[in-house]
């Protein structure tokens, strides 16, 4: 039958959901901890064997065998350690083993002589391991208990760190679901993951995103790390990897391999185009995205907040895929330069707006996701502007109102023009001769005209 401390011990490791030999060995460790503190060594090497069901426990300092060396030689080595140290911290750098291997190596709290040794054991030799039995205490103490408990809730701590961070390790390039906390003073957010807190730092926010308090998100885990507080974990909204992670969830034909993601272009927040291919002809890679009447494409739109998404299919061919990635927009043509990997493409005047995309989008997008260039121009107009990848919003701005400036100047000389025209005619028009070679203007001919038939 367990006794009042194993079943304790049961009772901590289903609470805290650790391994009843962790909590243990915490135990054991607190328990030494206690007896250097006050029946101990501060060299003492202590360790303990507790018996949870009996209550007994075994105590001894644990010592390492080395050859013997002299006291002296230890004291001026120890002078020699203290000066390299000091020395190396006045360089800022750090002293390594190497700065140190000629000096006699002895740890008093794991080492132990040879001659000092054989006083305990009189068969020990160098390497051996020696553990010298000590008195158990009748009574820890008030303090030594104190101690105790302190080390336990340490020791806990860690293992629970070390579990959630094996747990979240795990899940590095998944997107778990988050509730926001609250913003730091860096514009950092703070994101509640249950077990413990991410963050989603102002990098790899969406701009166009509010992070309430209370709101429940999915979020992508960059990355974890160990820290001095526990497990560090990187967060974001903004990356790629989330939309594929996203597709790879709702999509089985991506997550089992028989339709694979390409490469994938992302305005966060805003739009992202994402390229598949499959090898087999039995499968059709776009409407397995979509989904019956878009279910599946509807369900990614909504785990990223509303982000429109277009699924193109990818080509192995420059010139095909450049025409499908700025779809919505048809293109009349395409030239390829391979040396500059630049792409020079013609569509038609209906369809320049499309290809652009508002800002510049729908071009920047394209060529993020095809890796070229991209150039787009009316085609048959050698004077139309022409809207590049590289062109920033407020660029593509200033070429299309010089553009509209300058179209509608022609047309207002145009319109000049004709108006010049039909003046010339109506002057001809007007100067009708009479029979007596007079010249009367168009009125004073009809006014004749009309007397004439009174």
């Amino acid at each position: 039958m367990a006794s009042e401390i194993a079943k304790a011990i049961q009772f901590l490791s289903d609470e805290k959901g650790l391994e009843y030999e962790e909590v243990l060995e915490a135990l054991e460790i607190a328990l030494a901890a206690a007896y250097r503190k006050d029946f101990g060594t501060k060299i003492g090497n202590y360790h303990v064997k507790f018996d949870a069901d009996t209550g007994d426990m075994d105590i001894w300092d644990e010592k390492i065998v080395v050859e013997d060396v002299d006291e002296e030689l230890l004291e001026k080595a120890q002078e020699e350690l203290t000066a390299l140290r000091e020395k190396a911290r006045e360089e800022y750098r750090e002293l390594t083993e190497e700065g140190t291997a000629h000096l006699p190596q002895f740890n008093p709290k794991t080492d132990i002589m040879l001659k000092d040794a054989k006083e305990v054991e009189k068969n020990a030799k160098l390497g051996d391991t020696l553990k010298i039995q000590q008195t158990v205490p009748g009574d820890f103490g008030r303090m030594a208990a104190m101690t105790a408990k302190q080390v336990i809730i340490q020791k806990i701590r860690e293992a629970e760190r070390n579990n959630v961070f094996e747990d979240f390790k795990e899940q590095v390039g998944q997107i778990v679901q988050g509730t926001v906390h609250k913003r730091d003073r860096g514009g950092n957010v703070l994101v509640d993951l249950g077990k413990i807190t991410g963050v989603l730092s102002a990098e790899e926010q969406v701009r166009r995103e509010q992070y309430r308090p209370g709101i429940r998100l999915p979020f992508f885990i960059m990355s974890i790390e160990m820290g001095p507080r526990g497990p560090q974990i990187e967060l974001s909204r903004k990356s790629t990897k989330m939309v594929q992670s996203v597709f790879e969830q709702e999509i089985p034909e991506i997550d089992e391999g028989s339709v694979e993601i390409k490469a994938i272009a992302r305005d966060p927040g805003s739009r992202s185009k994402v390229a598949v291919f499959t090898d087999d002809n039995s499968i059709d890679p776009i409407g397995a995205c979509i989904g019956q009447r878009g279910s599946r494409i509807t369900t990614i739109i909504d785990e990223l907040g509303g982000e429109k998404i277009d699924v193109i299919m990818w080509s192995d061919n420059a010139e095909e895929f450049i025409k499908q990635a700025l779809s919505p927009a048809k293109v009349a043509s395409v030239e390829l330069n391979e040396q500059t990997k630049e792409a020079a493409v013609s569509v038609g005047e209906d369809q320049f707006s499309l290809a652009i995309g508002r800002g510049g989008q729908n071009v920047r997008l394209a060529a993020e996701l095809t890796g070229w260039r991209i150039t787009v121009v009316e085609d048959g107009n050698e004077k139309a502007v022409a809207v590049s990848s590289e062109d920033d919003e407020d660029a593509i701005k200033e070429k299309l109102e010089a553009d509209k400036k300058e179209s509608e100047e022609k047309k207002g000389d145009d319109v000049a023009d004709v108006s010049g025209d039909t003046d010339v005619e109506n002057d001809e028009v007007a100067e009708i001769t009479t029979e007596e070679g007079k010249e009367e203007t168009v009125e004073e001919a009809t006014e004749e005209k009309d007397e004439e038939k009174k």
